[in-house]
């Protein structure tokens, strides 16, 4: 049986799995990554993800970003749209432009496809780093000073921590005994890209309206078409209505969702469906084993935020590894994964409730909501303030001010 040695084991091979691989390896300790797809694989993921400029900053440090900044689409304005009912009519609509904070946008649209050969391609030509790919970890002997992981091929990896990045149903989580609480929505989220005549200049439009929100996303022109990517949060019942319809009859009630503020739209991909839940571990560690991205935490498609946390853990992980490593400490010791805990899960238990909130008010169709809705969309973009410090919360800056930044 081959026994492999390493520093760090990431389960799993999603995106935030194999940025997990790349920021650790950055830090100078050795990483493998367990991925059950092979390298090569582009997966069926039609989706795509706003990576926020803290976000860009992780994946600059751990190598990626420049390759991924190729096939990457500049957010300069978040709009936000509140629809009024059945009578589909605008009622309110407030665009954030990051250009009231400086000379950056707040981030950049890439398909996680695109994302996921950049990153693949990134821990090839990264010395410290390794994917394991084709295969699973199916099981982890937790000891006091390491541990020992046993692969779906026979093979087994030794390390000082494990990094649990194997999704909403980890089976890491669950064999370490970690709670998780979950609920659910009676939504999907209906994923597809649509060609549309009017330009999109780098915004993202997210309508909020009865049943969910609808947000679009922008993406680079196909055949000299502006392209967006729709990601389309509906009643159960509604989802599998038009994942049944022919791309005619999509485009139609597409354009008819979208109040015709893009013009006429075309369906210009396949669709995929995907389940809404809400999710929070109760705990982000147990001996040898740190938790990260779906494996602690999944929130609904709101605000661009479902990856960005993600990667806001990755980056918190990294810290405390770092220094740890620097002064010769372990990396996979109780006291440090105790810290990245408290450092991550009241941030992490914050941004879940306000997303969660966000999508009830969404959904919510009685009128005295919906009007409490707009209103308070109306007070927070209304008053520049306000306003900029809404745009830094989202972006999970804090306080912090964009390089460059003007907040006159």
């Amino acid at each position: 049986m081959e026994t492999i040695d390493t520093d760090i084991l990431v389960s799993g091979g999603g995106i935030a799995g194999l940025a997990a691989t790349l920021r650790l390896a950055a830090e100078g300790v050795r990483v493998a990554c367990v991925d059950p797809l092979p390298a090569a694989a582009e997966g069926p993921d039609l989706r795509t993800t706003a990576f926020l400029m803290p976000a860009v900053e992780t994946l600059t440090r751990a190598g990626a970003w420049q390759a991924m900044a190729q096939a990457a689409t500049p957010l300069w304005t978040m709009r936000l749209v509140d629809a009024g009912g059945e009578a589909r009519h605008v009622r309110e609509d407030c665009p954030f432009d990051a250009r009231e904070m400086g000379d950056r946008p707040f981030g950049f649209n890439v398909t996680n496809r695109a994302a996921r050969r950049a990153l693949v391609d990134a821990i090839a030509a990264t010395p410290h780093a390794r994917l394991i790919d084709g295969t699973t970890v199916t099981r982890v002997l937790r000891r006091t000073a390491e541990a020992v992981a046993r692969l779906g091929d026979g093979r087994q990896v030794r390390a000082r921590l494990v990094v649990a990045a194997d999704g909403r149903d980890s089976a890491l989580r669950e064999a370490a005994g970690l709670g998780v609480r979950r609920w659910h929505y009676g939504q999907r989220a209906l994923v597809f890209c649509v060609t549309h005549p009017a330009p999109h200049e780098g915004c993202s439009t997210e309508i909020h309206r009865t049943g969910g929100p609808l947000t679009l996303v922008p993406m680079p022109d196909i055949d000299g078409r502006p392209c967006s990517s729709v990601v389309w949060m509906v009643p159960n019942a509604r989802a599998d209505e038009l994942a049944a319809m022919d791309d005619t009859r999509l485009c139609v009630e597409i354009t008819a969702e979208t109040m015709g503020i893009f013009g006429p739209l075309e369906v210009a991909s396949p669709r995929a469906v995907w389940p809404i839940i809400g999710q929070l571990a109760t705990r982000l560690w147990a001996e040898r084993l740190a938790l990260v991205a779906e494996t602690a935490h999944v929130i609904p498609p709101i605000g661009a935020q479902g990856l960005n946390i993600s990667l806001a853990d990755i980056e918190s992980l990294a810290g405390l590894v770092a220094a740890a490593h620097r002064e010769g400490r372990d990396i996979g010791a109780p006291d440090l994964l105790s810290r990245y805990h408290r450092a991550r899960w009241p941030e992490m238990a914050a941004r879940v409730a306000g997303v969660d909130a966000l999508n009830r008010f969404a959904q919510a169709e009685a009128q005295p909501v919906r009007d409490l809705r707009r209103l308070g969309l109306k007070a927070i973009h209304g008053i520049a303030p306000v306003r900029h410090l809404a745009m830094r919360l989202g972006m999970g800056m804090g306080n912090q001010r964009n390089k460059g930044n003007n907040l006159n």
